[in-house]
């Protein structure tokens, strides 16, 4: 992700009244198991992020294994499962296997990373899925915004 972006982040995220919406870097061992039970990779972008901030705000939640307190407990690991479970005879379940999910939007639609690094989201009433972002650090550009 772009240095100035990051810089952003880490200026917003470690300021006093936002300590909650701050997580715990990710640890290199972490990733790996988690890419392991996933059957994923990882895109660059959301490991640059993780390890920095873990699971935080960015615009909006990002989940990872140590979130912050505004956030909720649910890792990347619970989310992806979860949803592929839920979702598992739903049209996109077959893009649910290749993907994470790293947010959820207010009604519940998972938000995902596919293996190409691009956001989609899946929305469950009907069943259609739709580009968010061509990748995390766009999504993120395009919804982070301190205050």
């Amino acid at each position: 992700m772009k240095d100035a972006l990051m810089k952003r982040l880490e200026v917003f995220l470690h300021r006093e009244d936002n300590r909650s919406l701050l997580g715990i870097p990710a640890s290199p061992e972490e990733i790996v198991k988690a890419q392991q039970q996933l059957n994923v990779s990882f895109h660059e972008d959301y490991i640059d992020f993780i390890k920095m901030f873990g699971g935080a705000y960015a615009g909006l939640a990002i989940h990872a294994f140590s979130n912050g307190s505004s956030l909720g407990n649910e890792t990347v690991v619970d989310l992806t499962l979860g949803f592929r479970e839920q979702f598992k005879n739903h049209p996109f379940a077959e893009l649910l296997a290749t993907c994470y999910v790293i947010s959820m939007d207010g009604s519940g639609d998972p938000i995902l990373i596919d293996p190409a690094g691009k956001v989609t989201i899946c929305y469950h009433d009907s069943g259609e899925s739709k580009l968010l972002a061509d990748s995390f650090e766009e999504l993120i550009e395009d919804n982070f915004y301190e205050w």
